[in-house]
């Protein structure tokens, strides 16, 4: 019996090919992950309380909060001072004090309650800070 030849070249694919398909399918992986993990959205902003003397001034500068973590008593206030050349705000993560995105002014939040309050930049989630409110 006669083979027949076949008409299907097999087909060769590059190793840059191969690599560059890999990691294409990471990266979207990759992207998709990062995204499930991302705030769903910003709480609505809650103005600053304007006309108040702050007892501690927190710097939003080169994507770092300095200092991180202060403490205050029940109805002290707090003023964020925002500098440098990227925008930022202050977002707790449980909504009480929201402030706008921006590179230079200032934000201010009166805390009435005792407790501990986290709180990021919306938008560079390695900046994070805590105020702890403690009754004297």
């Amino acid at each position: 019996m006669k083979q027949l030849a076949s008409s299907v070249a097999p087909i060769r694919i590059s190793r840059r090919r191969m690599l560059t398909g890999a990691a294409s399918v990471l990266g979207i992986g990759a992207a998709a992950m990062l995204a499930g993990c991302a705030r769903p959205s910003k709480p609505a902003v809650v103005p600053s309380d304007e006309g108040v003397e702050a007892v501690v001034t927190v710097r939003a500068v080169d994507n770092t909060f300095e200092p991180r973590e202060v403490e205050v008593a029940p109805g002290q206030a707090v003023q964020w001072l925002f500098e440098g050349t990227m925008e930022h705000d202050v977002v707790a993560d449980d909504g009480s004090f929201v402030s706008e995105l921006q590179k230079t002014g200032s934000y201010t939040h009166v805390f009435n309650d005792a407790g501990e309050f986290a709180y990021d930049c919306s938008i560079h989630p390695e900046m994070t800070g805590v105020v702890r409110v403690k009754q004297a």
